[in-house]
């Protein structure tokens, strides 16, 4: 089980599945959340994108034990839904429990939309929105039994209005991430349960990495802040919708992008 801390941590003896959490926006949720005293798992996936992704986890999870917090890591793909289900049957049987489903794994392939393959277009819907309600579908059950949950799920500036050619597949999945969204909170606030989507915009993860510095510079010019979000700014987001100070907010979807045009 969970332990009681006696600190005053915002999410003490919570449980947080943050799937994706190996790196990037993920990781620095994962840890944001062991910060506030969560017990924490840490969802990764090796893969041609992320060979080094087991070792990743594992030191994200050394992390968050160094603050005094619980975290285990376990992989899965979330597009399968019998490898979620050992994942979550994993985590209940370690916490017991789940509060809080962070969905933050994702894909992305940028390529001309004359060249996007239906094998890019099905892997990207695979994990970015299939896998989304996958997880979901995985653990209502378990928040309806505890008579409360939260989900938050990631959608993109690239689901709400800024569209790019390149990402099509990515845009469409990130837009269906917000319907979904909508849906997964109507059908279960009943439940007491609350479901919210997070839109980032340009944020400095090891996706975007590849970037040619004349596409960041541009990119760049067209945000407010002039700069593109650190990973532990989307994070701080995140802890907000699981947090109790969002309590009346369900079903929507904030976009966090540092004022783009």
């Amino acid at each position: 089980m969970c332990p009681l801390y006696t600190l005053d941590m915002k999410f003490k003896d919570k449980v947080v599945l943050v799937t994706g959490a190996s790196r990037g926006i993920g990781k620095a949720t994962a840890l944001a959340f062991g910060k506030e005293g969560a017990c924490v798992v840490v969802d990764y996936f090796v893969s041609e994108y992320e060979p080094e992704a087991e070792s990743n986890a594992k030191l994200v999870v050394e992390l968050i034990e160094n603050m005094g917090s619980k975290a285990i890591a376990i992989e899965a793909d979330v597009s399968s839904e019998n490898q979620v289900k050992i994942l979550v049957d994993k985590m209940i049987s370690v916490f017991g429990k789940i509060d809080i489903l962070i969905n933050n794994a994702g894909i992305v392939f940028d390529t001309p939309t004359d060249q996007k393959t239906i094998g890019e277009w099905q892997r990207t819907l695979a994990v970015d929105l299939i896998g989304e309600y996958i997880c979901a579908k995985q653990v209502v059950p378990y928040m309806i039994k505890n008579g409360k949950g939260i989900i938050v799920n990631m959608s993109s500036t690239s689901g709400t209005g800024v569209f790019n050619p390149e990402s099509i597949d990515y845009d469409s999945a990130k837009a269906g991430v917000i319907a979904m969204t909508k849906n997964l909170a109507k059908e279960n606030a009943i439940h007491n349960i609350r479901v919210n989507a997070v839109a980032p915009s340009w944020v400095n993860t090891e996706m975007n990495a590849s970037l040619s510095p004349e596409y960041i510079a541009s990119e760049t010019a067209r945000i407010y802040l002039k700069r593109f979000a650190n990973p532990e700014e989307i994070a701080n987001l995140f802890l907000f919708l699981a947090s109790d100070e969002s309590s009346y907010i369900t079903g929507t979807t904030i976009v966090i992008d540092g004022g783009y045009e």
